[in-house]
């Protein structure tokens, strides 16, 4: 799994082309304020680990983000450019489903960008250190 988290100051979307077929249909996009997104692929080899192992893997790495960037908005953001290596469809939103619910659980306010959509991005992001952080988990 490969994660870029960016703090923003204001990060938005809006839909722009579906590119899965079975996604659901979404129109609006949405504004966040003081928050980190993370770009996240998760790749083939994640499938050979459990689901739970690997959202706990994320979440831990998006909390640990958020507490350096002094927020609790956490944006989950499907982005499969990260690495040449992508799990299947289905193993991806489940972690994504998982990792949301475990944040919301530990009191970080949290969404998710519109899965299998390709999106317009309004990203206003400060120039810090810790602003921008990559990792391979």
């Amino acid at each position: 799994m490969k994660v870029l988290a960016i703090y923003c100051d204001e990060f938005g979307y809006k839909p722009a082309v579906k590119n899965l077929e079975k996604a659901e249909e979404v129109t609006e996009g949405a504004t966040f304020n003081d928050c980190i997104v993370a770009f996240i692929q998760i790749e083939e080899d994640d499938e050979a680990k459990d689901v739970k192992s690997r959202e706990k893997k994320l979440v831990n790495h998006l909390k640990w983000t958020a507490r350096k960037n002094n927020t609790k908005h956490i944006i989950l953001h499907s982005f499969a450019h990260l690495s040449e290596s992508k799990s299947s469809v289905d193993f991806s939103k489940e972690i994504f489903d998982a990792a949301e619910v475990r944040l919301k659980n530990a009191e970080y306010q949290t969404a998710q960008t519109p899965f299998g959509y390709f999106l317009d991005l309004n990203i206003q992001a400060p120039g810090f250190s810790l602003a921008r952080i990559w990792a391979t988990l």
